[in-house]
């Protein structure tokens, strides 16, 4: 797999400091454990800070692509984005990849939601433990079962405000009261940061900035 130049600048780096501190006989602990560190950091700052903390939806976008070659990072970008054939290709990566159930079980909910294949999800909710993504996928569930105070009860116990705010929404798109479907969207948007605000807000360009953008021609 072909390294990015902020890598190849990394290790390069790193490279080089290990030579000083060997060429001035310092401690292998020493050296060992001070390069754990800076791995750490320059890991936290390249892809941590971009997939948790960022606000900044471009370079979010940016980040995304470029790990095109990162299952577990890319799936992000092309689910966002509806890329059809390219879910498929990520997701099949993502199974071979992944070996523990429960994370197995959230990316099958994840597919079948996209899919909307509901017995897909089913199944995988069965195999997740209990947490913010059963619930959330039970909810979604009753959603696509038109059981709308059903799911609103069940997302009570979610304590995750954007997952929250991001299934009102939906209730109340399914119920024809559109602005207050917006005004949940938006604080599902404000509530995120990273991966899921890049996610939220291109479903939010996708189901009502097109809507507005009609009602205006209208």
């Amino acid at each position: 797999m072909r390294m990015s130049r902020w890598n190849v600048a990394f290790y390069s780096v790193v490279f080089v400091f290990v030579l000083v501190m060997l060429w001035n006989e310092q401690s292998v602990f020493l050296i060992v454990g001070t390069v754990m560190v800076a791995t750490l950091i320059a890991f936290a700052i390249h892809i941590l800070y971009p997939m948790a903390w960022e606000t900044r939806m471009d370079r979010v976008e940016v980040f995304l692509r470029k790990n095109h070659h990162t299952p577990y990072i890319y799936i992000y970008y092309v689910t966002a984005n509806r890329l059809d054939d390219e879910v498929d290709i990520t997701m099949v990566k993502l199974r071979k990849q992944t070996t523990k159930k429960s994370r197995q079980a959230i990316y099958q909910a994840a597919y079948g939601a996209y899919r909307k294949d509901l017995t897909a999800v089913r199944q995988a909710v069965l195999q997740m433990r209990r947490s913010d993504f059963r619930t959330y996928y039970e909810t979604f569930l009753f959603l696509e079962e038109e059981k709308n105070e059903q799911a609103r009860e069940h997302l009570k116990s979610i304590r995750r405000q954007w997952m929250r705010s991001a299934l009102l929404a939906q209730i109340e798109r399914q119920s024809g009261r559109r602005e207050l479907a917006i005004q949940h969207a938006t604080e599902a948007m404000n509530a995120s940061k990273g991966v899921e605000r890049y996610t939220l807000t291109k479903e939010y360009e996708r189901y009502y900035a097109v809507e507005q953008q009609e009602t205006v021609q209208l």
